[in-house]
């Protein structure tokens, strides 16, 4: 009977564990921080797109017409009733993260009037993040239907 077995690892076999841990988590980490900025600008983009349908909905239901206006001081969204002519009163504001930028194509002080009988004045909305995701938020003159999608970076 003599010999008695000891059983347990090797230092070798211990270092090649946690280098392939450490290989994995390399590969890994990166990956998970690209996935948490697609859903922070997703998030952001959805409540822009929601911002503005709820100023379709407004003015269509009190018969009136409101305008959203970007406020890049302020890096916020505005929503006034009134004539379109970016005068009226302050319905809502709908802050922006600051983790995005966010641009338009409309001239400055003017914004996307949506009207009582559904049209819009229209315009886009192009949102982005440092990581260069862009999506764009397009308000559809005709119809005044807010659609988002990805953009071009």
């Amino acid at each position: 009977m003599g010999a008695e077995v000891k059983r347990g690892y090797t230092l070798i076999e211990v270092v090649v564990v946690l280098l392939v841990l450490a290989v994995a988590a390399g590969v890994v980490v990166p990956a998970a921080g690209q996935v948490a900025d697609t859903v922070r600008i997703r998030a952001q983009v959805s409540a822009v797109a929601s911002f503005l349908r709820l100023a379709r909905e407004q003015a269509i239901t009190q018969h009136r017409a409101y305008e959203v206006q970007l406020d890049p001081e302020a890096h916020a969204l505005v929503l006034r009733a009134g004539d379109g002519a970016g005068v009226g009163a302050v319905r809502a504001t709908r802050a922006l993260a600051p983790t995005v930028r966010v641009e338009t194509d409309l001239p400055l002080g003017r914004g996307i009037t949506f009207y009582p009988h559904g049209l819009s004045s229209g315009g886009r909305l192009r949102i982005a993040t440092a990581g260069r995701q862009v999506y764009v938020v397009t308000v559809d003159v005709l119809t005044g239907r807010v659609k988002a999608e990805r953009g071009a970076s």
